[in-house]
C-alpha cells in the first residue's frame, strides 16, 4: 500500500468508535427530511445510511467549508481550493495546500459529486464523502489542511466556540458529544451532497423542452457528442456526464478508470513515476495511468483539464482526443498510441465548424444559478 494512501488511515478507527457505522445511525426529526430542490430529470443521490440530510447539517457542513479553522494555521478553508464561481475548482494547475506545498494534482469540481462512485483521481477505496473528507485534513503526502496527528486541536477550535458548538448540537442533537470527528466529516459531506447542478442551457433544452435554449451549433455539437464518431459519452454519460454515477436506485455502483493516452514514456504505456494512476495502490500492471474521469458539468470553468492540469483549454483537450491519445505523450511527434489506452480514444477528425459545435455544446453545460447560488456561497464574505 502506498504511503500517500495510509499516512491518515491511523484515524479511522477513532472516527468509527465515534459513531460513524449504521449501527449508530440518528434518525431524521419528524418533518425534517432534506428538500433536494433537484433539477428535473435528475434522481435522488444515494446517502449513507447513518448520514441522513438535514437542513442543520447541511447549513453546518457550508461554515467549516468555508471556515479557515479548518487548516492547522487558520490560512485556508476547503473552500481555498474549491471556489464556487469556478464551479468548486481553483484555476491552478495543481492545488496548493495550506503550508504552500504544491500538490502534484488538479484540484477536481465538486458539482454533483454527491452522485460519484469514486471521489478522487485514483483512489477507489475513498468511495463516501465522509471517508474523503479525511484526507485534506490529516494527509501529509501531500499536506493539505495539515491536522495530522493534531486531531484534538481542531475539536478543541471548533468546540470552544460557543456559536459554532450550538450549531453542531442542533445539527447532531442525538450525540452526547456533538463535536467529533465523525460529525465534523458527516457535516462536510452533507454539505458536498447538496451541491447539485442541473440548470444549464442543456437542461433546459433536453429536460425543460426549451427548444431555442441551446444554439443551432450547440444542439449539433451534442449530436457530434452523443456519436460512436466521438466516443465522448462512453465515459460522460447520463444525466450528470460521467460514468462513475451512483443514485438512490443504482443496484451496482461501478468504480471505473480510465487511461486516455496522455502519456506513453517508453513506448509501453507507463506514465510518469510521480503519479502513475491507480497502479500505485492496485500495483496491478493493467491501473497505469488509470484515473477517473470526471463530470462535464460547468466544464467550460474548470480548466486546466486532466488529472496533473496538463492541458490549457477545452480545445487543447479535443486536440488530445483527436489525435487519438497522442497529442500529450512526451514522446516525439506524439509517438505510437499507449497499449494501455481506452478502447474508446481512437482519434477523429473534426472540421472548423465541427470542432466550433462541441465546443458550444460543451459550454452549453454551465449553469449560471449554481455559480451563485446562495446555499453554497461563503456565510463569512462581507458582502
Amino acid at each position: 500500500m502506498s504511503t500517500r494512501m495510509n499516512r491518515w488511515l491511523w484515524l479511522v478507527p477513532a472516527l468509527l468508535s465515534v459513531g460513524c457505522g449504521e449501527d449508530n445511525a440518528a434518525a431524521p426529526a419528524p418533518g425534517e427530511a432534506y428538500d433536494w430542490r433537484l433539477p428535473t430529470g435528475f434522481p435522488k443521490p444515494r446517502v449513507p445510511a447513518d448520514n441522513p440530510m438535514t437542513a442543520a447539517k447541511v447549513e453546518l457542513g457550508r461554515r467549516l467549508f468555508y471556515d479557515t479553522r479548518l487548516s492547522l494555521n487558520g490560512t485556508q478553508s476547503c473552500g481555498s481550493c474549491h471556489e464556487q464561481a469556478l464551479a468548486f475548482t481553483d484555476g491552478r494547475v495543481h492545488a496548493e495546500g495550506s503550508t504552500g506545498e504544491l500538490h502534484r494534482r488538479n484540484a477536481q469540481g465538486l458539482a454533483n459529486v454527491a452522485y460519484a462512485t469514486s471521489l478522487t483521481w485514483a483512489n477507489p477505496s475513498l468511495g463516501t464523502l465522509e471517508l474523503q473528507a479525511l484526507t485534506p485534513l490529516f494527509g501529509t503526502e501531500p499536506v493539505e489542511l495539515g491536522f495530522a496527528g493534531k486531531q484534538d486541536e481542531l475539536l478543541a477550535r471548533l468546540g470552544q466556540d460557543a456559536d459554532t458548538a450550538a450549531r453542531f448540537a442542533e445539527a447532531f442533537p442525538q450525540e452526547a458529544e456533538p463535536v467529533s470527528m465523525a460529525t465534523i466529516t458527516r457535516a462536510l459531506a452533507s454539505f458536498q451532497r447538496s451541491l447539485i447542478s442541473g440548470n444549464a442551457p442543456y437542461d433546459k433544452y433536453v429536460y425543460g423542452g426549451q427548444v431555442d435554449a441551446l444554439s443551432a451549433s450547440a444542439k449539433r455539437g451534442l449530436d457530434l457528442f452523443m456519436s460512436e464518431r466521438l466516443e465522448c459519452n462512453h465515459c460522460h454519460s447520463g444525466f450528470n456526464f460521467l460514468d462513475a454515477t451512483v443514485t438512490e436506485l443504482t443496484p451496482a455502483p461501478s468504480q471505473p478508470f480510465h487511461n486516455t493516452g496522455l502519456y506513453n514514456l517508453d513506448g509501453k504505456g507507463s506514465y510518469p513515476a510521480e503519479d502513475p494512476g491507480v497502479i500505485e495502490l492496485t500495483g496491478q500492471s493493467e491501473d497505469m495511468g488509470r484515473f477517473r474521469a470526471s463530470s462535464l458539468r460547468n466544464v467550460a470553468l474548470t480548466a486546466p483539464y486532466m488529472h496533473d492540469g496538463s492541458i490549457a483549454t477545452l480545445s487543447e483537450v479535443l486536440d488530445h482526443y483527436a489525435a487519438g491519445g497522442k497529442a500529450r505523450m512526451g514522446l516525439p511527434q506524439g509517438g505510437a498510441s499507449s497499449p494501455l489506452q481506452s478502447g474508446f480514444v481512437r482519434g477523429f477528425t473534426l472540421t472548423a465548424q465541427e470542432r466550433q459545435d462541441v465546443l458550444a455544446f460543451l459550454e452549453s453545460l454551465t449553469d449560471p444559478e449554481f455559480l451563485s447560488d446562495p446555499r453554497f456561497s461563503n456565510p463569512f464574505s462581507t458582502p
